[in-house]
């Protein structure tokens, strides 16, 4: 009587799931393992663990690991510097062995108004500057402007007696 009753409820069930339009789930099956995308050379990734199965192939190999190409990072457009500076690399105008220094600039203009003064410096390289007092240039901080000359308070350095940098107007 069971068998007959269990027969009913299952061909009940397919005239439902048939009428929904679904179907069973099909059976599971084993997952095949992911492909990873790249694996670092430091990290050596252990071989999955499988369910020993009987017989000869028991004692097969475990697979190899596939090892991935690493991706090539893109380079961007080559910039041709046309004997101008390259504005992608830092500007270093800070003091040191090879940074700016004020003792190496020379003082051409001073520009007054009003309220304020500007100070003009030029570089060895021929590269000017308008200073105020407070800015910095290189190893030096500018004090104060003068009419002929600017004061540059210099940080120290070892067997230097002064810390002060005064630059005059070259007379034409």
């Amino acid at each position: 009587m069971r068998a007959v009753v269990a027969l009913a409820g299952l061909g009940s069930l397919c005239a439902t799931l048939t009428a929904c339009g679904g179907s069973p789930p099909p059976p599971p099956q084993a997952m095949a393992p992911k492909p990873v995308a790249a694996i670092p050379a430091a990290v050596t990734p252990k071989p999955a663990a499988t369910a020993p199965t009987p017989g000869p192939a028991a004692s097969s190999p475990p697979p190899a690991l596939v090892t991935i190409p690493a991706v090539p990072t893109p380079t961007g457009p080559a910039y041709d510097p046309k004997g101008r500076r390259d504005p992608f690399v830092v500007l270093d105008v800070t003091g040191g062995a090879r940074g700016l220094e004020v003792s190496t600039t020379k003082l051409t203009g001073i520009v007054r108004n009003a309220r304020s003064a500007l100070a003009l410096v030029e570089t060895s390289d021929g590269i000017g500057y308008i200073l105020k007092p407070g800015d910095t240039l290189g190893d030096g901080r500018l004090m104060e402007i003068g009419a002929d000359n600017v004061v540059f308070a210099v940080s120290a350095k070892p067997g230097s007696t002064s810390n002060r940098v005064v630059l005059k107007l070259a007379a034409n």
